[in-house]
Formats: structure tokens, sequence, C-alpha cells
């Protein structure tokens, strides 16, 4: 039986970010136009926009709104070491759940009722802290931009919109990268790789009512076995099939979180902050 979760006081980002997260990051912020993106899409504008969005379309958590999610928010954010942001709760049939940080204003969460519905507590909180792992690494600029870009193409010049046509692509490939770091961040507060494995099998092809059908460790192997697909055309259509995608697939984030649960750099982690905090190793429960 597992024991309790290990916080993580003093975690830096660069002790989890996956490596093409940082070489893609590091591309990013040399693209020129960005700044003038920033500036353009997130001004005292689009701030004002989304939190009225939400504030009057969506349900704002805390202690005394949803309580259940909010603690698991705040144990998330303990764990990783984070100032707590805004969580709203909005009503979608899509299941999903992002991040928005814009200059100058608190950054928040939402996250939808369909995935509220198809996970349960731990995978809920595997999500949150998916989604803190953004805040972590100070992806959140990036993203906003990123969600923003495709409804401003239309409402800028002719050379604007070709920069930003231009950043989108290099924009959405980041995003794939980037998320790779963030399910490393989900781990480090699940702390346990099934629950990962668990949440990313049931986008892939989850429902409430399949499941008790649903096997976690069947869908590892799934992800091992598309991992060892490795020939010249698998190849090159898994790279056509990616680079459609805002998200890598699935299988392959599962794939990335079973390697780095088994890997020497995530057991030291644990294994230090443990230490740190006299707090007994919380083992993964396989």
């Amino acid at each position: 039986m597992p024991m309790s979760k290990i916080p993580l006081l003093g975690l830096q980002a660069a002790q989890f970010r996956h490596p093409i997260d940082l070489e893609a990051t590091q591309t990013l912020q040399q693209l020129p136009g960005l700044d003038w993106l920033v500036r353009s899409l997130l001004g005292s504008v689009a701030e004002q926009v989304f939190y009225l969005e939400n504030i009057g379309s969506s349900v704002l958590v805390s202690e005394r709104q949803l309580p259940e999610l909010h603690q698991l928010l705040t144990e998330a954010c303990h764990i990783l070491d984070l100032e707590q942001p805004q969580l709203y709760v909005r009503q979608n049939p899509t299941p999903n759940a992002y991040t928005l940080a814009m200059r100058g204003q608190q950054p928040f969460i939402v996250v939808h009722t369909s995935l509220l519905e198809l996970l349960d507590p731990p995978e809920m909180q595997a999500v949150l802290a998916h989604e803190l792992g953004h805040l972590k690494c100070e992806h959140g600029v990036y993203l906003t931009i990123a969600n923003l870009l495709v409804l401003a193409a239309g409402q800028l010049s002719p050379f604007g919109s070709l920069i930003a046509q231009n950043l989108q692509r290099q924009l959405m490939a980041w995003v794939r990268c980037a998320e790779f770091t963030c399910d490393r961040a989900g781990l480090l507060v699940t702390q346990n790789a099934k629950v990962m494995a668990s949440v990313l099998m049931k986008l892939a092809g989850g429902s409430s009512s399949l499941a008790s059908q649903l096997n976690v460790d069947a869908f590892i192997d799934q992800a091992r076995a598309y991992d060892r697909i490795d020939h010249d055309l698998a190849n090159l259509l898994k790279s056509v099939r990616t680079a459609e995608l805002t998200h890598p697939l699935p299988v392959l984030r599962a794939r990335e979180i079973d390697r780095w649960s088994d890997s020497p750099m995530y057991q030291s982690l644990l294994q230090t902050y443990a230490a740190d905090t006299d707090h007994p190793l919380a083992w993964k429960d396989w």
C-alpha cells in the first residue's frame, strides 16, 4: 500500500523539465515577432475579456464551492511548491482542461464538467497537476498566445497575419513538446505512474459507462507496442499524424511517462525530497 505523498518543497522546473520542451522553449524565445504578439494579444483588454468570461460563465472553485476539487488543487500546489491559481469549472461536453496566464493578471485553470465526470479524484488531481506544470515552467503566456492566434489572425493586417500563421505553427509544435513536461508534473503529484496512464487511457477512449472495463496495464502494453514499431514508413506516418495535433498522441504520452517513472532522475528526485523532509518514501503502486 502506498504511503502519503512526498512534498517537493523548493522544486525547480529544471529538475523535471523534458529536454525537448527545454529545446523548443529556447527556440521559441528567439522567434522574431513574439514580443509583438505578446503586447498585441495579451494587453489589458484581453485580460478583462477573459476575466469577465470566466467569472460570468463558469463556477469559481473555492473552500465553499466544490471543496473536494479545491482540496485536490491545494494539495497539488503544495507538492509542486507553487502559488495556487484560480480554478473554474465550465459546462462543456468535450473533456478538456486548460491554463491561461496573462501579464499582470492571476493565472487560472479551467476544467470542463465532462472531464470531471470521466475521471476519479486521483486522476483529476493528475490533470490539475499537469496544468500546474505549465505554470511551474512559465508556459502560461505562450499557451495563451497559441489559444488566441487563430481567432486573432482575421483581425490582423496582412503582414501581421503572415507573422501570426508562422508563429502559430511553431507555437503548436512547442505545445506538443511542453505537454511531456507537464505530464511529469502530474506524476510528481500523484507519485503513481498508473494514475497518469489511466488519465491518458480515458482521454483516448474512455467514458463513464466503460470505466469498469478499462485496463491500465493493457494500455501501457499498447503504448510500449506503439513505441516498438520502428521502420521508415511507420516513423513517417507517426510524424505526420503528430504534426496535425495540438497534443501528442495519448499512447506517446503514456510511453514517455512510463519511461520516466522508472528513470533514475525521477526516483532520485523523490528520494532526495523524502530525505530533506524526513518523509517516508512513497513507492509506486504497481
